[in-house]
């Protein structure tokens, strides 16, 4: 364990801000202390990715020991409230925990934060944890279409950010039900008349590309609502390696179907098919990643680094 300074970090690992504590795999496991197995090799396999290799040994080091320490900061910030509503004579119900997870696309996010909440949800002290993706809160295709933003979809501006800051201060505000937008892969677009209706869960997991984002002169953003943050990091040649492996897979299984977004890919050679998803990596998803995802990391509380073979190599925790 090290404290981000140079000479730190192995090979060409980036250095992490100043602030985290630096945390090898076995160091890290070892903060699982006596926390349970509590998801099976087929639990897993449900709730990984269609390229995403996280295996039982990577929830032991690293998903129990984090499910550890988020149960230890759930129980303090209930005690918090708890003194607060005591101090001013309420007897309300404390708001959900919520957790933001940011990060490129293709770099597992999506897998973290389904198997993070299935752990977290098998804690007796928070059995309600609802999984909310930002995907959700992008504007209907015919709207970026008409703003002319469909190669910029992913990007702050594709967002409807009043929409999404509404839905966090609801939550935070112990609204009884509160409901977010479905969004559609297959159809590339938001399902009208659709819902994600979360009624007082005890943590939320907010997952989305930029979800640290902090906008110049912004009064109020996404992060001010969360009670803890993780940044999902690897390298650009590996993102953009697993990024076109996942587009080579899609072409397979999702593609084919008509009601696909992306039907007409169905049927390119491997080769085009190849070169079509270097193209989009290349002009959307990389200017993304550097212009206003990988900015945001040194903001999250947690980040976990990974390997060209996705495996969590680094944990960088920051000090209190």
């Amino acid at each position: 364990m090290a404290d981000g300074l140079p000479g730190d970090l192995p090979g060409d690992a980036p250095l992490a801000e100043p602030g985290y504590r630096i945390f090898d795999r076995a160091a890290w496991a070892a903060l699982r202390a006596n926390t349970p197995l509590s998801l099976t090799r087929a639990d897993i396999g449900a709730l990984r990715g269609i390229n995403d290799t996280v295996s039982l040994a990577e929830v032991q080091d690293i998903y129990l020991p984090l499910s550890r320490l988020l149960n230890l900061q759930v129980r303090a910030a209930r005690r918090l409230a708890m003194a607060q509503d005591s101090f001013l004579g309420n007897r309300a119900a404390p708001p959900p925990y919520i957790i933001g997870i940011a990060g490129s696309v293709a770099v597992g996010k999506s897998t973290l934060a389904r198997v993070l909440q299935a752990i977290l949800a098998r804690w007796p002290d928070h059995p309600r944890v609802e999984l909310v993706t930002t995907d959700g809160f992008l504007h209907p295709t015919r709207v970026l279409q008409e703003r002319g933003l469909m190669r910029r979809k992913g990007f702050p501006e594709s967002y409807d950010l009043r929409r999404m800051l509404a839905f966090l201060h609801a939550l935070k505000a112990g609204e009884a039900e509160v409901a977010a937008p479905v969004y559609s892969h297959l159809k590339y677009d938001i399902i009208p008349g659709e819902a994600q209706v979360l009624r007082r869960p005890d943590i939320v997991i907010f997952e989305g590309l930029n979800v640290l984002q902090h906008a110049a002169g912004a009064a109020v953003v996404a992060s001010d609502f969360f009670d803890f943050s993780v940044y999902l990091d690897a390298g650009e040649a590996e993102i953009e390696a697993w990024y076109i492996e996942r587009f080579l897979l899609l072409q397979k299984i999702a593609f084919p179907k008509p009601d696909s977004y992306f039907h007409h890919f169905a049927k390119l050679p491997p080769a085009e098919a190849r070169a079509v998803a270097m193209g989009i990596w290349q002009d959307i998803n990389l200017l993304n990643l550097r212009e206003n995802i990988q900015p945001t990391r040194h903001r999250a509380r947690l980040v976990l680094r990974k390997d060209s073979e996705h495996r969590i190599e680094q944990v960088w925790l920051r000090r209190m």
